[in-house]
């Protein structure tokens, strides 16, 4: 049986705090490391991590105690939306356990970690107890709307609250445009994502990368045999061009399925990192 977690921090430009929370991840038995990605305009940090079911609950509630103890929000700044240091704590099924199954697993850690850590925490997609809480982004704009926690109350002094919870593999995923306009880049975000009226199981924004001279469009492809990478790349390229504007490249952040390259092979995708240890496939090894 292996789960997969790819725990979302409140931190990119500080590496010994992101490395403290990845040997925090490290220590625990029966969980493997298997990549750590941060960005210092997003000020965030994605780590992912595979293991058992038990052993992965630990490593993820070891993280968050990590990233407590370190991450102050009162310090923080980032173009990237967040409500807290450990910002989002995904449980994903990989070989053997349902998402009901990561279901449980999200609800035991985010209990563990308001009655441990205090930190208040929400439960989002398969997770939620609410059905206000099934997307991310709506537990964001809710909860600074003053929606209450599934755990816990209020928000830590330093760690603000956590959202917890359970779903399918995603890709995240960024295309970097040549143009400091974020205007554009959030009016193109607007007109691809699937709740703007464009592709399905896309999810998008458009951010600013000040330290690249760049703008970006942000973002999850929550499912690639309904729309795939090169799909979503040809929305973005047909859009820039209506503006003047020239894609500059694309980047993952963390992991991918071999299913979604294969997908999109013979689609030149800019790549800017792709490598084959980014391919959850050859770490596993199943």
């Amino acid at each position: 049986m292996i789960v997969e977690c790819v725990p979302n921090f409140s931190e990119g430009r500080d590496p010994v705090i992101v490395q403290g929370i990845a040997h925090a991840v490290s220590q625990v038995n029966q969980v493997s490391l298997l990549d750590k990605t941060s960005d210092p305009d997003h000020n965030r940090s994605v780590l992912t991590f595979t293991g058992t079911p038990n052993a992965t609950a630990d490593a993820a509630f070891e993280a968050v105690r990590a990233a407590v103890g370190a991450i102050d929000m009162t310090k923080h700044g980032g173009v990237h939306p967040r409500l807290g240091a450990a910002d989002v704590i995904p449980f994903v099924p990989v070989d053997r356990v349902s998402l009901r199954g990561c279901a449980g697993i999200a609800r035991v850690v985010g209990a563990r970690i308001w009655e441990e850590l205090k930190v208040p925490v929400y439960l989002y997609e398969c997770a939620a107890l609410r059905p206000e809480c099934v997307r991310l982004e709506s537990v964001r704009k809710q909860a600074r709307a003053g929606l209450a926690p599934d755990f816990g109350a209020g928000r830590h002094p330093t760690a603000g609250a956590c959202v917890v919870g359970a779903r399918k593999f995603l890709i995240a995923w960024n295309i970097n445009l040549q143009s400091r306009n974020v205007s554009a880049a959030r009016e193109i975000a607007r007109e691809v994502r699937e709740s703007g009226g464009g592709l399905a199981a896309v999810k998008a924004l458009g951010l600013a990368l000040p330290s690249r001279g760049e703008v970006q469009i942000s973002m999850n492809l929550v499912d690639f045999e309904i729309t795939p990478l090169h799909a979503v790349f040809d929305a973005v390229a047909s859009k820039c061009r209506g503006r003047g504007i020239e894609i500059a490249g694309s980047e993952l952040i963390g992991m991918i399925p071999a299913g979604a390259l294969e997908a999109s092979r013979g689609h030149d995708l800019h790549w800017l990192n792709m490598r084959p240890e980014l391919v959850i496939e050859n770490r596993l090894k199943i």
